[in-house]
């Protein structure tokens, strides 16, 4: 397979053509961003952690029966993916507060929420991402009353495929959001799962081994990443 021209570069990753017009390949960049990129730093070996904690996340969901565009590691910073129409909604379940939530609704840090709540948020870095619902999506054709029940069901699904997961590793899964997108007349799953884009506490300590360690100042990013690899046996 052959790289071909740059299509998109985000905050975190660089998007390629190939030859194949139905695929991609994802270049995990070691830049970290918060706050809609007012805070920026290049974080060495982040790029190699996330594609193969990536790598490794998609292939536990394909396996329990979760659709996404992952084919196959490339190189260390490198995926070959399916090339998805997405959908510019992010889908958030939310396990225990933290972030947003404890801010907007002005509840505490660490509340266990029973069931999980679910969000929907625009993609939209110039307006900072904000919440929408069903309605909005519908009325505004972001996705099909049918797609936006797949992402859900999808979603929930995920949230209990991956809470054991990290729960056997001594982990708390406190939230994540997903991206989604259309394939050949399915939805599937998009972008990438790394802590990058989820918080997970460690289970006795509730020491804080995701992104907000960048977020708050913490240092220690890239190893807290390395950390849940291990726990998970991720070959890095």
């Amino acid at each position: 397979m052959q790289k071909g021209e740059q299509l998109y570069e985000g905050k975190a990753k660089v998007v390629y053509a190939t030859d194949d017009p139905q695929r991609l390949i994802l270049h995990f960049k070691d830049d970290t961003s918060a706050f809609d990129g007012e805070k920026v730093e290049r974080l060495a070996h982040k790029g190699e952690v996330n594609n193969k904690f990536n790598a490794f996340i998609m292939q536990k969901l394909a396996a329990a029966g979760i659709p996404n565009h992952f084919e196959r590691l490339l190189s260390e910073r490198e995926s070959v993916v399916k090339r998805l129409e997405m959908i510019p909604v992010e889908c958030v379940v939310r396990n225990v507060t933290a972030g947003s939530i404890s801010r907007r609704l002005g509840v505490p840090e660490g509340m266990e929420l029973d069931p999980p709540t679910f969000e929907f948020f625009l993609k939209n870095d110039a307006l900072h991402d904000p919440m929408v619902n069903e309605s909005h999506i519908r009325a505004f054709g972001w996705a099909t009353e049918e797609e936006v029940a797949r992402m859900k069901e999808l979603t929930y699904r995920a949230n209990e495929v991956l809470k054991k997961l990290f729960a056997d590793a001594g982990l708390i899964l406190v939230d994540f959001k997903l991206e989604f997108g259309r394939f050949d007349g399915q939805v599937l799953l998009g972008d990438e799962f790394s802590p990058d884009g989820c918080r997970l506490w460690d289970a006795q300590t509730r020491e804080k081994l995701d992104k907000d360690r960048f977020r708050r100042g913490l240092g220690g990013v890239v190893e807290a990443y390395q950390e849940v690899a291990r726990r998970l046996g991720v070959a890095l």
